[in-house]
């Protein structure tokens, strides 16, 4: 939604129209001269693309057939369209008062080489609020010109073919990237590899379609040669394997997308609170020496060497007669059941002096921590755990020492942190290990092939999978059945690009086996 220094442009500029000027929209044509009579009917949109607020440069877009009369109507330009492409520098007028708005660069894009296939122009204008409005309210008042709609240029990008879905998807990540590997992520994704690795499995089955469907229609007239579904089946079989693989990338592109979630969980008064205002760097929630301080979760978005996290600080794990507290602590253990990965902290001050005891007594405290369901019998998940021992500066010297070297000793033990929330000692070893993680659970978004980043697309993917088995199922006993699988599956594939016809098959059909001659 527009700010409010931005509201009711459109209809402020139909008013100053029809009330102020006296002068109604048609008779508008005649001081834009050249401008074809029924413009006003058409389809053209302009809205701010650049960012809201006070800014050096503010660029205006426009696009559709009107755009041509936006700027000859705004700028002055002469009827024959200004090169492509190009700066100029012109003062851009209000078209009824003639009135010098502001003075800025204006680029002509015409159709199709622009962002949405279709005539475009924009403005780079000054970015003051004040200037921005008239420019707006101006464009409103050109004929066949009304605002757009949220993401609306991106849409007729789409439907001119510009984009396919995963791209579109890409481009919003982009502009919604707040860390640099999500910026990456985002970035490969917008330039077409996913949506290019998904037109490739789209050609393979509508190939695969295309000769189950000759073969029903024309193997009983001998044009189809032996072997066409033993082929097929090679073709599914391999597609089949390529899908699993793909599906099975333990959610890291869509946890880098959202952010990682990281649970700090423990008993009461250990430094949780402490530890989130630590790695925050501010005082984001209360820490006091009372045990039950924090009740609910309170969460913060982090930066984590490039990668998002979204940390969540919980209730201390204790019994408690408190209503309120023991709301926290059903909360903060359904938390921790979510979680991507869990800081499990623990006091130093707790530990046994004895070095065994000790070890012996986290581990208790770490199985006391995690859900049933995750509670090994030998080994916690590295992957999605780590011990972090606070207060460190309670511990003599040698006694961390030996600590530290038992607790290497003993096998299936998580990566173990020990830090220091009021010294801050430990804390810079810690970030890197919790760095690591993170890094391991979101992956290199960079390397390999291009990962899924969005629930639907495992949705659509996974149906695609189950269709393709129908095929494999239904495929010595109706070979009708089997096709529909394949159709099936090239529709939930076409879903996430949103590219599918059947005229393609047809194609297919004709120019891989010439029937009809």
């Amino acid at each position: 939604m527009l700010p409010s220094i931005y509201r009711g442009i459109w209809g402020a500029a139909v008013h100053t129209l029809r009330t102020s000027t006296g002068t109604p929209p048609c008779r508008f044509l005649s001081t834009c001269e050249g401008v074809p009579f029924g413009l006003a009917d058409a389809e053209s949109i302009f809205a701010l693309s650049s960012g809201h607020g006070r800014c050096g440069v503010a660029v205006v877009r426009a696009s559709g057939p009107a755009s041509a009369t936006a700027l000859r109507c705004m700028t002055g330009v002469s009827r024959s369209p200004p090169p492509p492409r190009t700066a100029l520098l012109r003062s851009i007028r209000d078209p009824i008062s003639k009135e010098v708005l502001d003075r800025g660069l204006v680029f002509w894009f015409p159709g199709p080489h622009s962002f949405t296939g279709e005539d475009s122009v924009e403005f780079h204008i000054h970015g003051g609020p004040a200037v921005i409005t008239a420019v707006l309210q101006a464009l409103g008042s050109v004929p066949g010109m009304r605002p757009a709609e949220a993401g609306e240029f991106t849409r007729r990008a789409f439907q001119a073919g510009k984009l396919d879905l995963t791209e579109v998807e890409g481009l919003g990540d982009l502009i919604h990237a707040e860390t640099e590997a999500q910026r990456r992520q985002a970035l490969r994704q917008m330039s077409g590899e996913l949506g290019h690795l998904y037109q490739d499995w789209t050609h393979r089955l509508k190939r695969c379609l295309a000769h189950v469907e000759a073969f029903i229609d024309f193997s009983e007239d001998e044009l189809i040669e032996d072997g066409v579904l033993n082929q097929v089946d090679r073709w599914v079989c391999d597609l089949q394997a390529e899908m699993e693989r793909h599906l099975k990338d333990e959610r890291r592109g869509e946890r880098l997308r959202s952010g990682v979630q990281v649970v700090i969980a423990g008993a009461t008064n250990a430094g949780k609170s402490s530890l989130l205002n630590t790695l925050c760097q501010r005082p984001a929630a209360i820490v006091s020496p009372i045990a039950g301080t924090t009740r609910d979760i309170v969460e913060t978005a982090l930066d984590i060497g490039g990668f998002p996290v979204l940390l969540s600080d919980t209730a201390g794990l204790r019994e408690s007669p408190d209503l309120v507290e023991r709301e926290g602590v059903r909360r903060a253990r359904e938390r921790v059941e979510q979680a991507d990965l869990t800081l499990v902290v623990a006091d130093c001050a707790d530990l046994p002096s004895d070095a065994q005891q000790a070890a012996a007594f986290l581990q208790e405290h770490l199985r006391s921590v995690l859900p049933p369901q995750e509670q090994p019998e030998t080994v916690f998940p590295a992957d999605r755990l780590l011990l972090v021992l606070n207060k460190m500066d309670l511990l003599p010297e040698e006694q961390r020492l030996e600590l530290d070297g038992e607790l290497r000793r003993v096998s299936g033990f998580p990566p173990v942190c020990l830090i220091s929330c009021h010294t801050k000692e430990g804390v810079h070893d810690f970030l890197t290990v919790l760095h690591s993680s993170v890094k391991t659970l979101c992956g290199d978004p960079l390397s390999g092939a291009p990962t899924l980043t969005q629930a639907r697309h495992r949705a659509h993917l996974q149906q695609c999978f189950s269709a393709m088995a129908q095929y494999q199922r239904y495929r010595d006993l109706d070979l009708a059945l089997a096709a529909e699988g394949v159709r099936l599956a090239l529709t939930s594939l076409g879903r996430i690009t949103g590219r599918v016809g059947a005229e393609e098959i047809l194609d297919i059909i004709f120019k891989d086996f010439c029937i009809g001659k």
